[in-house]
């Protein structure tokens, strides 16, 4: 499998500071600042392409897991929020929340939630962020 690349590139100190972070691919390139991680600035920040990570691998794998145990995904939305905290002298992230909800021919609550909380541990995002808690709602609508 190929990996997967991307840059971040910052300029200047931390509070007056700015950077930009582009993926390889080119699909996405936009800035980030002091502002945007750590108040309410303009661009984007590590926390929130993280969990774009995670919802985007989350929803996936879901759907493979319910469509190859033989139900049928219309859809799944998943929602992700990171949560950056003071630590000390830093920072860090000591949670991770899903909450996701799913379209699904063929399947009760009780499956779907087996399949979801499998998902959560098993997808190869959430195994990459296995230090924080990840937390998960799910619904089947």
């Amino acid at each position: 499998m190929a990996a997967r690349t991307a840059q971040a590139t910052w300029n200047g100190d931390l509070p007056g500071g700015s950077g930009e972070v582009e993926l390889g691919s080119g699909a996405y390139k936009d800035s980030y600042s002091f502002k945007s991680r750590f108040e309410q600035g303009s661009g984007t920040n590590p926390e929130e392409l993280i969990a774009a990570a995670e919802a985007g691998c989350f929803s996936m794998a879901l759907a493979h897991s319910l469509a190859t145990a033989g139900f049928k995904p219309k859809s799944v939305t998943t929602k992700v929020n990171v949560h950056l905290t003071k630590a000390g002298e830093g920072f860090e992230i000591p949670r991770i929340e899903l909450d996701v909800e799913a379209s699904v021919d063929g399947v009760d609550e009780a499956t779907f939630r087996e399949h979801a909380e499998k998902t959560k541990v098993g997808c190869p995002v959430s195994k990459a962020l296995a230090g924080p808690e990840i937390t998960l709602n799910a619904r089947l609508v």
